[in-house]
């Protein structure tokens, strides 16, 4: 490849199919990426050379026999060290799973590779996905492209900074409470949570996990529709994926004009950044400029609702590893034991409460859809936290009632029908990025990513460059 920069997965897969570059080139240009940059910012924990050199010499000779080439051919991807890959170690950041290796592929890895993507390697996770700072004791500290004084964010931080670097231009995650678009926020990329079930999710041993989403991570709302178009669709792993079919067209359209945009600063219950704040405002006024209606709307949520979001979370983390923290608490960090102590202390009836915050928050989300095509608020309410940061130094009441939260993102997993993406929308003065978040009605994602690549026309943020 000509260029230091990694071309989108969109022009890789056209010029490879037509046979403008080699996957092979693409893939060492990946490959030389990761080897120039990761030893800074940390976003691998393992690259496969070998496998996927071979892999795109596959695709090259398809091409040349003119076989049919998949929407993804010659696509170098990396999928997060939370998602099954057989036959590649996969240790959900954890000293409990440091040699675990399935023997399955999750389904969206099965249908990457199916769609001609070639995997370059695994990024870091912090332990079992539970915290926005993406560090392990395996691994250690994953860092922010932009200033790596700060965390990227986590759950899924290793992808993005693999985007971000212009390492892969796609990277799957898993979004349980925003682990995709917080991490998206922090590194200035397009992190999308698709409706519940679009991709059928597999990861967990539970498979009536109704929070849990993959998604993609891209640099570009249309490479993030690309990687959807390729691996949407039901599966019988996941029976909440048997949902209406995806609707994307094949080029996601820009524009704003007729937009009827809903406005919330802060969820009605968080503490938000002023520079954050200010951000996402000049985001709505940008697009109200170029032709859509925003309104300010009062979501009817309060800092109760967010301490049960969070305290369900650590209720989920109980129940998934409680009994690694009595077989083997020696091998658990010292946040995932705090977080299964915390979730052991509530019973049966307070975790049934979350139930009732659904059914609050949908009624007033589908009264929101009624009068508005989509909701825009901030994704993360604060900039990147500082490397040492802690995910329990958030969470507090302030004087007014507030909660001091780090995300905007977890309420709408207890709504999982309803697709939310993360998008740039500006930095901070530090050169931190900022992202807006777009909440959509359920199962419409075409109009998520519209409202998206709308952000993207009227607010564009310059690309990260070492």
């Amino acid at each position: 490849m000509k260029t230091r920069d990694m071309l989108s997965a969109s022009a890789i897969a056209a010029s490879v199919r037509a046979g403008e570059l080699s996957a092979v080139e693409v893939v060492r240009h990946s490959l030389g990426r990761i080897a120039e940059i990761d030893a800074q910012y940390n976003a691998f924990c393992l690259t496969l050379p070998q496998s996927a050199l071979e892999a795109a010499e596959e695709i090259d000779r398809k091409r040349r026999a003119g076989e049919a080439l998949g929407p993804l051919a010659g696509v170098p991807v990396a999928v997060k060290d939370f998602t099954p890959t057989a036959g590649i170690r996969t240790t959900f950041g954890s000293r409990a799973f440091e040699d675990f290796v399935p023997t399955t592929d999750a389904v969206i890895v099965r249908r990457l590779l199916e769609a001609g993507a070639i995997l370059v390697g695994k990024t870091t996770t912090p332990e079992f996905a539970s915290s926005w700072f993406t560090r392990s004791e395996l691994f250690g500290a994953t860092r922010n492209p932009w200033v790596p004084s700060h965390t990227c964010g986590g759950s899924s931080g290793g992808a993005a900074v693999a985007v971000a670097t212009g390492c892969v231009p796609l990277a799957e995650g898993c979004d349980m409470l925003g682990s995709v678009r917080g991490p998206a926020s922090f590194c200035g990329i397009v992190g999308l949570k698709p409706s519940l079930g679009r991709i059928p999710f597999d990861a967990l041993p539970s498979t009536f996990d109704d929070i849990s989403h993959f998604g993609p991570l891209a640099r570009t709302v249309e490479d993030a529709a690309l990687f959807l178009r390729s691996v949407a669709g039901p599966d019988p792993v996941d029976l909440f994926s048997y949902i209406p079919s995806l609707n994307l067209p094949e080029t996601i359209p820009a524009r704003p004009d007729g937009l009827r945009i809903a406005l919330s600063a802060d969820l009605g219950y968080g503490v938000v950044h002023p520079e954050v704040r200010a951000a996402v405002k000049d985001t709505a006024k940008a697009l109200s400029n170029t032709g859509a209606r925003i309104e300010a709307v009062d979501l009817g949520l309060d800092a109760d609702d967010a301490e049960l979001t969070a305290n369900a979370s650590m209720v989920w983390m109980a129940a998934h590893y409680g009994a690694l923290r009595d077989t083997c608490p020696e091998k658990l960090s010292e946040l995932t034991l705090k977080m299964i102590d915390i979730g052991r202390t509530f019973g049966a009836a307070e975790i049934k409460r979350i139930d009732f915050l659904r059914a609050k928050l949908w009624r007033k989300l589908a009264g929101v859809f009624q009068s508005y095509d989509v909701l825009l608020c901030p994704t993360m309410a604060q900039p990147a936290p500082a490397l040492g940061g802690d995910d329990f130094d958030y969470g507090g009441r302030t004087a007014d009632g507030r909660i001091a939260t780090l995300d905007l993102t977890g309420m709408f997993n207890l709504v999982g029908a309803c697709p939310a993406v993360s998008v740039p929308c500006g930095t901070t003065a530090d050169g931190l990025p900022i992202g807006a978040q777009i909440v959509g009605p359920p199962h419409d994602e075409a109009l998520v990513l519209s409202a998206a690549a709308a952000i993207e026309r009227v607010r564009p943020q310059p690309g990260w460059h070492q």
